[in-house]
């Protein structure tokens, strides 16, 4: 099923990017695969359409945990595929239900094209929904997600979205952020979006000691391309 759904490609050593480039521009996230050395981290799940773990490589017994950066229904929708499962504390209730009015899936059912190919035969749009996946970890500003060799401190950076975390991993200056930046056009119209928590978490990223930003949409971006992005949306 969904043979050739996913493309994959390495970013650097031990990170890479998952994508699903049938899926309506819209809503086809970034899906990324960080090798630790005790355990394995994907950061957002994609749309769910076609399981994903199947195609990550994966080390058979090693740990793998699972991270939503934020509950929108293009982070989250293959995280019950994966026993650990990691969120944010602001929406942690949602995941048990992944309700519409938190995932916005009810928008891709009402696309008039949501894929440009069938992921199997007999696919329908308006059978999509999101298998509830309750979270087994609930973060807030300051955990920490350390899976050996790195150890990536958790960012509430919201605006696009209330329960918006990014993931830093100070050492190396590693960055996922998620949809608080990333370079594309930014979101902030959405009906839980607040462009003045966006501006102040605009504010903070460009304190952050970013080498490499990996976002939820969009290319991978450097230091000084995250602080043009940032100021830009600071001086609309």
């Amino acid at each position: 099923m969904g043979e050739g759904w996913f493309r994959t490609r390495t970013i650097e050593a031990g990170i890479t990017l998952v994508t699903e480039p049938h899926v309506d521009a819209y809503f086809s996230a970034n899906i990324f695969l960080v090798r630790g050395r005790d355990a394995d981290l994907v950061v957002d799940t994609g749309m769910g359409i076609v399981p994903l773990r199947p195609i990550l490589d994966l080390t058979p017994g090693k740990p793998v945990v699972a991270v939503a950066t934020h509950i929108h229904l293009d982070h989250v929708g293959a995280l019950h595929e994966f026993a650990d499962r990691a969120g944010p504390a602001w929406s942690a209730g949602h995941f048990a239900t992944m309700p519409d009015e938190k995932t916005y899936a009810h928008e891709f059912r009402a696309l008039a094209e949501p894929v440009s190919r069938l992921p199997h035969a007999g696919w329908r749009k308006q059978d999509y929904a999101l298998a509830p996946a309750p979270l087994t970890r609930a973060l807030g500003e300051g955990d920490r997600i350390d899976i050996g060799g790195r150890s990536f401190a958790v960012l509430h950076l919201p605006g696009h979205a209330p329960d918006q975390i990014g993931l830093l991993d100070e050492a190396d200056g590693l960055l996922f952020s998620g949809d608080a930046i990333y370079d594309d056009e930014l979101l902030d119209d959405l009906p839980d979006s607040d462009p003045a928590a966006y501006r102040e978490t605009m504010r903070r990223i460009l304190d952050l000691p970013v080498r490499l930003g990996l976002g939820g949409h969009g290319p991978a971006f450097d230091g000084p391309r995250m602080r043009a992005i940032a100021n830009a949306y600071r001086e609309r």
